[in-house]
């Protein structure tokens, strides 16, 4: 049975050797997977989580690649769709550490994983899996966007079977990868109200519209606030519980946001505490703040037990 399903983008990420190299004067780069699922499934597996990963690619040999290099982490990749006709994401994305970070996304219309749609997603399998992660982008365009809503709508009606189980949503705001920007607000709200945790920044929920305070009202039973740096927040139960962030020298920032998001899903999984599934996910953002790559850097559970005692840390709690 697979544990975990991550429905999202997914490519390759291309990055001059050396840290503080501009696109323009670059003339060596490192090549890893990359995209919102690309990072986190390669996260979950080095978790030791049974992951599934939902997308396609195109038919050429970055598409390829990609397929492989998932296959060796121990990936499923039999909902991996080759689109024929189509290019695989490229991102190319500079380090200049500590916060700047610019990507440059090509992406061939019609992107990939734009394109998916029911008949590609093994339905009966996603809605009883334990964990199911879903890139907000995917509402950025048809068919997804209605792909991506039914299959959320499925798994919450399916929430009776399953018993424990997480549907979590990451805001994802990749505003250069919308047509329309300004329909983001309503589609990821729509989408929110069908997931159980919703994972965003503090800058992506301003974009999304959504007070993370109010989240919990609406019916969400975690919500997860991202602060870069600062650490990250977890509002649940009537509080507010905050971790600060774990200071490391920043390599590339790129990816943190990912690798948290697959460790709390892995700590969810293992059933702890929220908090404490927290703590793991920090701790992984900034393993992954600290190397160059994204997916390349994700830890495995020994590098965050290891991070973790070295560099305790505590919750802050305040009741709402």
């Amino acid at each position: 049975m697979t544990d975990a399903f991550v429905i999202g983008r997914i490519g390759v990420d291309l990055t001059p050797e050396a840290p503080r190299t501009s696109l323009a004067d670059a003339t060596r780069f490192v090549r890893a997977i990359g995209g919102f699922a690309g990072n986190i499934g390669i996260g979950l597996a080095r978790l030791g989580i049974s992951t599934a990963v939902i997308s396609s690619i195109g038919d050429d040999g970055h598409g390829d690649h990609v397929r492989q290099e998932l296959a060796t982490e121990g990936i499923d990749v039999g909902s991996l769709l080759t689109r024929p006709g189509s290019r695989t994401q490229v991102a190319f994305f500079e380090a200049w550490p500590p916060e700047h970070f610019p990507v440059t996304f090509y992406r061939p219309d019609p992107p990939p994983d734009t394109q998916l749609a029911m008949a590609d997603v093994p339905l009966a399998a996603l809605e009883v899996a334990p964990i199911a992660i879903f890139s907000g982008t995917l509402l950025a365009a048809e068919p997804a966007r209605s792909t991506t809503l039914e299959m959320l709508n499925a798994r919450s009606a399916a929430r009776p079977r399953r018993g424990t189980s997480w549907t979590i949503l990451d805001l994802d705001w990749r505003p250069t990868l919308w047509a329309d920007p300004g329909a983001y607000p309503a589609l990821i709200d729509a989408a929110a109200q069908l997931s159980d945790v919703l994972i965003g920044s503090d800058s992506e929920f301003a974009a999304a519209g959504l007070r993370p305070g109010e989240a919990i009202t609406a019916g969400r039973a975690l919500t997860v606030l991202k602060h870069g740096p600062g650490g990250v927040t977890l509002l649940a139960d009537g509080s507010r519980r905050s971790l600060p962030g774990i200071a490391v020298e920043v390599v590339c920032g790129l990816g943190a946001g990912d690798a948290l998001t697959a460790a709390f899903a892995a700590g969810l999984l293992a059933g702890l505490d929220p908090i404490r599934a927290l703590e793991r996910g920090n701790a992984a953002g900034a393993i992954v703040a600290s190397r160059l790559m994204c997916s390349a850097a994700m830890p495995i559970p020994d590098e965050i037990d290891k991070l973790l005692t070295t560099s305790p840390i505590r919750p802050k709690e305040i009741r709402l």
